[in-house]
């Protein structure tokens, strides 16, 4: 596994809904990694259309049922890539990361799309899993990665306390460069 266990429940990260509401209303949403689905969840809950992708086909059935989520089980190392030629108004990723999926992952991101993405880094193994370097972002590898071609909204990276402690890096970012956004409200 890449990342901590996700949540099968709980609320939804506070860096994900704070940046919600740069997406495009109705848009669709990439939940990658998705887990048991609490961003997909919370997200179709106020409007958006979210597929929510994930090699645990038991985490997905927790989403059964749910209003505008549709799943997709998907080794997300291994295989195909299952999203050639899609594009998203906005992708999120927590607690995820596997490098060799990263450009394709990005490349699914439509201009003016939002990019949200939240994962463990460099200084965690202190703290317990994940621990191992493949799994941890260097530091300002988000920013290094996102590089020409995204304007930077926001970015974060060092130890937080709640939910537990970790250290984290976090960024949000529009594909393409143009006029700041709006910032939403803390």
């Amino acid at each position: 596994m890449t990342g901590a266990p996700h949540p099968a429940t709980g609320e939804a990260s506070p860096w994900v809904v704070r940046f919600a509401p740069l997406i495009a209303p109705g848009g669709e949403v990439l939940d990658y990694a998705s887990g048991g689905g609490r961003h997909a969840r919370w997200l179709a809950q106020r409007g958006w259309r979210v597929e929510a992708v994930d090699r645990d086909a038991a985490a997905l059935a927790l989403l059964a049922g749910e209003a505008r989520v549709a799943t997709r089980q998907a080794d997300l190392e291994d295989g195909p890539w299952p999203y050639a030629g899609r594009r998203f108004d906005a992708v999120v990723v927590t607690n995820y990361l596997y490098r060799p999926r990263l450009e394709q992952l990005l490349a699914c991101l439509d201009p003016g799309g939002v990019l949200i993405y939240e994962t463990f880094m460099v200084g965690n193994e202190r703290f317990g899993k994940p621990n191992n370097p493949d799994f941890l972002l260097r530091p300002g590898e988000l920013l290094e990665r996102l590089g020409v071609g995204y304007t930077i909204v926001a970015f974060e990276q060092g130890e937080v306390r709640t939910p537990r402690p970790a250290v984290v890096q976090r960024v949000c970012a529009i594909r393409g460069e143009g006029a700041p956004p709006v910032l939403p409200d803390n």
